[in-house]
């Protein structure tokens, strides 16, 4: 079993063999490519973008934006990641269609055994993020966590287990609070109604254009 082995199959490992350092290394010059970039040359980031995670990407991402690798993240169609995210992705970090996070998430894959003689080990448990969901603002993300479909994840929560499809969870540590459920669909925020009127009136400005 080769090193590369061992990380995808959450054995313990070190990084500094087989071409890991050199991939650290190309992966942070792209990254340093991608976060200079001019906010108006779009076309220069899509491409960008592609050479980061190794395949085309129909996502948005805000500069700045860290990861380790990179080509060990796959993103779905539509998913916008806001400004300072950061991405460990020794292991896979998969990520599904029209996925919202805001400022700050951090998603970590790695982490290191608590035996003191041992920190210099580390080990990986891959994160996946269902289709449709919404991550809050300086979330962390846990080695190991699956989040289902459409779910809300609170501003500041730190994700330690897996949180079903279609609820609203959070906290540290971040537990589901509610389903999502009929109220959801008719008020966009508290009391505030969701109406087909309003709607018309934002899709006519946005088309005006």
């Amino acid at each position: 079993m080769t090193m590369h082995e061992r990380i995808m199959a959450g054995k313990l490992f070190t990084d500094m063999c087989e071409g890991m350092p050199q991939e650290r290394l190309e992966a942070k010059q792209r990254m340093k490519c991608f976060n200079d970039s001019q906010p108006e040359d779009v076309e220069g980031r899509v491409k960008l973008l592609g050479e980061i995670f190794g395949k085309p990407c129909d996502a948005w991402i805000e500069p700045p934006f860290y990861f380790c690798y990179g080509r060990h993240i796959s993103v779905g169609k539509g998913t916008y990641i806001n400004v300072n995210c950061n991405f460990i992705d020794d292991g896979k970090i998969t990520i599904g269609d029209a996925v919202m996070f805001g400022p700050a998430v951090t998603i970590a894959t790695v982490g290191h055994p608590i035996n003191p003689n041992m920190r210099e080990y580390m080990y990986c448990d891959h994160v996946t993020i269902g289709n449709n969901c919404w991550i809050g603002a300086n979330s962390v993300i846990c080695p190991g966590v699956t989040i289902g479909d459409n779910t809300v994840i609170g501003a500041g929560s730190v994700v330690t287990k897996d949180i079903p499809a279609n609820c609203v969870a959070a906290g540290n540590p971040c537990k589901v609070i509610r389903q999502i459920d009929e109220s959801d669909m008719k008020y966009y925020y508290r009391q505030r109604p969701i109406e087909e009127e309003d709607l018309e009136e934002e899709r006519r400005l946005r088309s005006a254009e």
